[in-house]
């Protein structure tokens, strides 16, 4: 038998390099943020308010006026740059406040810190349901009556978290079930890798070629003046064929980590789970309590679908969930004494879970203080981040089509860095992207396009994206490796995704 290393190594074992730790990474991506706040002047827009109709109901979104971008002067009347302090009192964001600040901003709908809170909760959920060590036996049973036909699980599971981020925009849902997969394919000798792909990076293929998605495609389509939900059967076909290609990227890889496990970038970070199954005997306990169990978190995620679909449960009610299946499973251990449990078993389960996730909450914070140094992502307050907008309105001008709206999608890619959220990216980027696509004559429906095959993609890479960074918490991976692995994919994606928007150009896709 291997003897497996408890706990995870930084070191790349081809080259002995170290690779550096998520938050050392996001620390120095902070540092140079505040770099470019004395070399790039602030800026501003005015902005106004939108309406559109989705769903038979009237939205309303705050967007920028493209035309009314004006320069922070200074004393000089010259464009002047505001560069970031070493430190702030009074609240405010100085280099070394980007934590604080960081894991503070927002509310309880989103990043930073509903996200964070989101993460502990549904951390202390799954630590009950592993204190009752349902999902371990039932693994081991599962594995017991599956072999030979293990390699299911991927085309399956792509399909259908593809489909939730089609549909309902899934993302941060993703992080939940993570939880429970990657034990799951690891233990049928597959790797963490294979469990992100499946779950959150399929989630995010759905969200890019999305033809319905209320929070990415429909919010852009509105700003941008367009029909909402317009193009679905030119989108429909699209998600088909990049779900198809997720699906056969995933299933090659994951094949060649099954033959040879210590090929896979997370080997060593992946011990945490083997480790609960390498002295387990694969003919384990499985009864009455361990049924009731997972019927609770079947019938959970049911609750769950429905309440995102039907009445637009998100974060708060989503988390509220998940705290409400775990209570269940750690009462249901206590009647039917699983694993001894008690109910101070279920205290402890709740605070070793939220315990394990803590470092996935904390780097969601610090990589949310990428934006905050750059002043924000409110184009009606100066900020760094709008001169960058600004100046990339410019550049698709007095070139042909085609070109024009790749660089739209480029450049969507690369400020999904600075502004994760699918909304917020549309209520920034459209207003400034519709009027240059009539200039560059490209249609709007184009220009949408570029937005949500630039804003999904890119969620699979960036340290800036709170559903990823919770992903690599839970499955114990550093970003730096998920980096390394996720480059070549991007690749790929960025190849087809570029050859779908020219084809798109070309036959004038409306």
């Amino acid at each position: 038998m291997v003897n497996y290393r408890k706990g995870g190594s930084n070191v790349d074992k081809k080259k002995g390099i170290t690779m550096p730790d998520t938050f050392v990474i996001v620390f120095f991506v902070v540092a140079l943020m505040a770099l470019l706040t004395y070399i790039i002047p602030a800026g501003q827009f005015e902005t106004k308010e939108t309406t559109f109709m989705q769903g038979g109901e009237e939205q309303t979104k705050t967007v920028l006026v493209p035309d009314s971008f004006s320069y922070v002067k200074g004393e000089d009347g010259e464009p002047a740059t505001q560069g970031v302090s070493l430190f702030e009192e009074g609240g405010g964001a100085g280099f070394l406040n980007y934590i604080f600040e960081g894991l503070v901003s927002g509310d309880k709908w989103g990043s930073a810190v509903g996200v964070v809170a989101f993460i502990l909760i549904i951390g202390g959920a799954f630590g009950i349901i592993m204190k009752t060590r349902a999902i371990e036996d039932s693994i081991l049973k599962m594995i017991d009556h599956t072999k030979g036909r293990e390699a299911l699980i991927i085309p399956l599971m792509f399909l259908l978290f593809s489909l939730g981020g089609a549909v309902f925009g899934m993302g941060e849902e993703a992080i939940a079930f993570a939880m429970i997969l990657v034990p799951v394919v690891i233990a049928l000798g597959y790797d963490a890798i294979t469990a992100i792909m499946i779950t959150y990076v399929a989630t995010q293929i759905g969200f890019a070629t999305s033809w319905m998605n209320p929070f990415g495609v429909a919010i852009a389509q509105g700003v941008a003046g367009i029909p909402v939900l317009s193009g679905a059967p030119f989108r429909i076909g699209m998600w088909a064929f990049f779900t198809l290609v997720g699906i056969v990227y995933t299933w090659v890889y994951a094949s060649r980590i099954r033959k040879n496990p210590q090929r896979s970038l997370s080997y060593d970070s992946d011990a945490y789970f083997r480790d609960d199954f390498k002295h387990t005997d694969i003919k384990s306990n499985f009864g009455t309590g361990h049924i009731l169990i997972l019927l609770t978190i079947l019938a959970g995620v049911a609750w769950i679908v429905w309440g995102v679909v039907e009445r637009a449960y998100y974060i708060p009610e989503i988390a509220t969930q998940f705290f409400t299946i775990g209570l269940v499973a750690g009462i249901i251990g206590i009647i039917f004494k699983m694993n001894n449990m008690t109910v101070n078993g279920i205290a402890d389960g709740f605070k070793e879970g939220a315990k394990d996730l803590l470092p996935a909450a904390l780097i969601v914070g610090m990589a949310k203080g990428i934006v905050i140094i750059l002043g924000g992502d409110n184009p009606a307050e100066a900020s760094v981040l709008n001169t960058i907008l600004h100046a990339a309105g410019g550049i698709v001008d007095d070139v042909p089509a085609a070109l024009s709206a790749w660089i739209m999608y480029v450049f969507q890619s690369v400020f999904n860095f600075f502004v994760v959220s699918g909304s917020g990216q549309a209520a920034l980027t459209m207003p400034l992207m519709s009027p240059l696509a009539d200039l560059a004559g490209v249609t709007r429906q184009v220009a949408v396009l570029a937005f949500q095959l630039g804003d999904g993609f890119t969620n699979m890479i960036v340290p800036t994206s709170a559903a990823l960074m919770g992903t690599l918490g839970v499955a114990r991976l550093d970003w730096g490796k998920w980096f390394k692995f996720q480059i070549k994919f991007q690749a790929l994606l960025f190849t087809f995704a570029s050859i779908v928007i020219v084809i798109a150009v070309l036959i004038g896709f409306k």
